[in-house]
């Protein structure tokens, strides 16, 4: 007999998300599904590239503190925006998925080691990252979406991840908790490195 844990277990929690899409998404008459905010809310979160490389960024801009905590993820979301516009209109950049492979190994290693660099730097790097990740979200948005919302909705959820990666950064820096934002860190390099070597 299925216990409350079993019913709970994540492959069960992702069945029922997916047949819950599935539902929604079939619509009566011939009127297409227009994909609209919750759908590029979800977008980011199903990419779990995308998903180690937005709590990096947060954990990074925590260590280093003061302004960057809001300035480094302002940087990657500015450029994510732009990123995004550019992929829509289908503007072809190459190497976009390398270089979103490299930004999840280089921000978990800028955490696992606790680089300090200045601001400028610091959000140029990052925002770079940003652009490369804006690009791939434009490119995969599908084409019966609402521009505005969808890209409204993948825009909020990378915050919400920056806001979290920053919040665990500031429980984790304290005192005998600070090894586990390393560990966080190397965890999301480890994690590159995996994407790189499986594709």
């Amino acid at each position: 007999m299925r216990t409350l844990r079993d019913l709970a277990s994540p492959a069960t929690v992702v069945a029922v998300l997916l047949l819950a899409t599935s539902a929604a998404s079939a619509h009566v008459g011939s009127t297409p599904h227009v994909h609209g905010f919750a759908d590029g809310v979800v977008h980011p979160l199903l990419g779990l590239d995308h998903v180690a490389a937005m709590l990096a960024v947060g954990l990074w801009s925590a260590t280093l503190g003061g302004r960057a905590m809001l300035a480094v993820p302002a940087a990657f979301v500015g450029l994510l925006i732009v990123g995004a516009l550019l992929g829509a209109h289908a503007v072809a950049v190459p190497g976009v998925e390398p270089v979103i492979t490299a930004s999840v190994i280089v921000l978990g290693l800028l955490v696992a080691l606790k680089v300090r660099l200045p601001m400028s730097p610091a959000t140029m790097l990052v925002g770079l990252f940003g652009l490369f990740h804006g690009l791939a979200h434009g490119a995969e948005m599908p084409a019966a979406a609402s521009p505005l919302a969808y890209g409204l909705g993948f825009v909020v959820a990378t915050v919400l991840l920056h806001a979290a990666g920053v919040g665990a950064g500031l429980v984790l820096g304290r005192g005998a908790l600070q090894p586990a934002t390393r560990f966080a860190g190397a965890s999301v390099a480890a994690l590159g490195l995996a994407i790189a070597v499986l594709g």
